[in-house]
C-alpha cells in the first residue's frame, strides 16, 4: 500500500511539474539488496538491449512509451542489438553490436540481456566489461516464456502439434521452474562472483504464466483464449505480451509501480485496446517484480 501511494505521489508530482528527486526510498528491496538498490529512480536512464525476437525487437520502444507515461521525459534508448534466437554470447562476438564500444565509453546506466534460452557466459563478460567502466551499471536479464511451450532448444518437434490453448497454469509451472531455478541460480551466483549486486532478473516469465492463468479462469478482458497473446506456435509476442514485458522492465529498472499509469500508445492501437486489461498487465507485473528476490524492487 505504502508503495503504491508513493507511485501515485510521484506520478501526481510529474503531472504538475514537482521534481521527484528528493522522493522518499521505497522500503525494502530483495534478499540481500541494501537500500539504494530500493531508491525509486527519479531522471530517466541510457538503456541499451540486446537480445532475441522475444525482446529486442519491441522493448526499446515500448518502455520509452511507458516511461513518458510515467512523466519520465529525458529516458533514452542507448542502442539496440537484435539476433533472432540468440545467446548473449553471441551478441558478445558480434562485431556489428555496440553495446561493447558504449559500455567502454560509459554511455549506458542499464543493459538488459535475454538469453536463449538458458543463460550463457556472454552474461558474464558482459558483466565484467560494464562494471569495470561505470561502477554503478545495471544489467538486467529478462526470463521469458518457454518458447512452443516446450523444455527444449532448438524445438525438434511438429508445430502442428503445438497447442497453447490446451496448456493449464499447473503444467505451465511444472514446465518453467527447473528454467526459472537456473536462472535465478546464475544470476545470484554471478552477482556474488562480482562482489555487489549488478544483474536484476525481470520476472517477465513469471507475468506471463500469470497472464495466462487468468485467461484460463476468463479473468483477462478482451483476450479470448491463449492463442491471442502469440502470432506463431513460437511464442512471438502479440501487443498485450509486449506491454507486459515493458512495465516488468520499467518497474525493476525505474523501481516504481506501473499501476494507474495511462495505457501506453501501441496498446492502445491495437485490437487490444482496453482500460481494463491494461490496468491487469501494470497489477501482474508489479506483482511478479516486487516477488522476485532478484529484481532489486520489493
Amino acid at each position: 500500500m505504502k508503495i503504491r501511494l508513493l507511485a501515485c505521489l510521484l506520478l501526481l508530482g510529474a503531472a504538475f511539474g514537482f521534481s521527484a528527486d528528493n522522493a522518499p526510498p521505497v522500503q525494502g528491496g530483495a534478499q540481500g539488496t541494501g537500500s539504494a538498490q530500493a531508491e525509486q529512480v527519479a531522471k530517466g536512464l541510457r538503456v541499451f538491449t540486446c537480445g532475441h525476437s522475444f525482446h529486442a525487437p519491441f522493448l526499446p520502444g515500448w518502455l520509452s512509451d511507458i516511461a513518458k507515461c510515467a512523466g519520465i521525459q529525458d529516458h533514452e534508448i542507448a542502442g539496440v542489438n537484435m539476433i533472432g534466437g540468440s545467446r548473449v554470447i553471441q551478441h558478445w562476438n558480434d562485431a556489428k553490436n555496440k553495446a561493447k564500444e558504449a559500455l567502454t565509453e560509459g554511455k549506458v546506466d542499464v543493459l538488459t540481456l535475454s538469453p536463449m534460452h538458458k543463460a550463457d557466459e556472454g552474461i558474464d563478460k558482459f558483466a565484467q566489461l560494464a562494471l569495470e567502466h561505470n561502477p554503478k551499471i545495471r544489467i538486467t536479464i529478462q526470463e521469458f516464456w518457454i518458447p512452443f511451450d516446450k523444455n527444449e532448444w532448438p524445438f525438434k518437434g511438429k508445430q502442428e502439434e503445438v497447442d497453447p490453448n490446451a496448456a493449464t497454469g499447473e503444467g505451465l509451472r511444472q514446465l518453467h521452474e527447473p528454467y526459472f531455478k537456473a536462472m535465478d541460480e546464475y544470476v545470484a551466483n554471478l552477482n556474488k562472483s562480482l562482489g555487489k549486486e549488478v544483474l536484476f532478473v525481470v520476472p517477465m516469465g513469471q507475468a506471463v504464466l500469470a497472464l495466462r492463468e487468468k485467461i484460463i479462469a476468463h479473468q483477462a478482458p478482451g483476450i479470448e483464449k491463449q492463442s491471442d497473446l502469440f502470432t506463431d506456435k513460437l511464442g512471438h509476442p502479440q501487443a498485450p505480451l509486449m506491454a507486459l514485458s515493458g512495465y516488468c522492465h520499467f518497474a525493476v529498472i525505474y523501481r516504481r509501480t506501473p499501476v494507474g499509469l495511462p495505457m501506453p500508445p501501441k496498446l492502445a492501437a491495437s485490437r487490444f485496446k482496453n482500460e481494463d486489461l491494461n490496468r491487469l498487465l501494470q497489477e501482474l507485473a508489479w506483482d511478479a517484480v516486487t516477488h522476485h528476490p532478484l529484481s532489486g524492487v520489493k
